[in-house]
């Protein structure tokens, strides 16, 4: 139980996720009206998707979620398209980890670090209120802040003990020769 009203936090978590997504349809119908641009099923129904998805995700798995899951059929060039415009509109952004371009959601998750390991390529999210605050507290010069992302670069504790028992198995084998 979450405490709220007898709720769970698996039924507040779903109400969260869907008042995130009222929040950014409303954000992208004031755009699109004001810009005279049309409502399209598209530009939504690609919005609902990324917002079910939690995490980074390629254009691939976007592509796959809407086709497998949502049984919605779109031209990689509309994804592009539409992405981009999410970008402006501060809806998703992009990050290039390894080579690799990922996407994420970014509406209620502007501020935050990344961890990447630089032999497998995997990214964790690590929250720092440390970070935050110093970033919060930073001056800048004509500058307003409104977020930031942090990329960390090392070596994971997955691969830290592949290097160590290959060192091991490599340290056996010359004591045998």
């Amino acid at each position: 139980m979450c405490g709220f009203q007898g709720i769970d936090c698996f039924t507040m978590s779903i109400l969260s996720k869907q008042s995130v997504i009222n929040a950014v349809e409303r954000i992208l119908d004031n755009y699109l009206e004001m810009n005279n641009h049309r409502k399209t099923l598209e530009r939504y129904t690609i919005l609902r998707a990324i917002y079910s998805i939690s995490g980074h995700f390629t254009l691939e798995e976007l592509n796959d979620k809407l086709q497998n899951e949502m049984n919605f059929h779109v031209s990689r060039a509309t994804m592009y398209n539409t992405l981009n415009l999410f970008m402006e509109l501060r809806l998703v952004i992009r990050h290039r980890f390894q080579g690799t371009t990922k996407y994420e959601a970014c509406y209620d998750n502007t501020s935050h670090c990344h961890q990447i390991c630089t032999m497998c390529g995997r990214v964790d999210e690590v929250k720092s209120p440390e970070i935050s605050m110093a970033v919060e507290n930073m001056r800048t010069k004509r500058f307003r802040k409104d977020g930031f992302t942090l990329y960390v670069y090392g070596v994971c504790s997955s691969c830290q003990a592949k290097i160590t028992k290959r060192r091991k198995q490599n340290g056996i084998n010359k004591t045998k020769q």
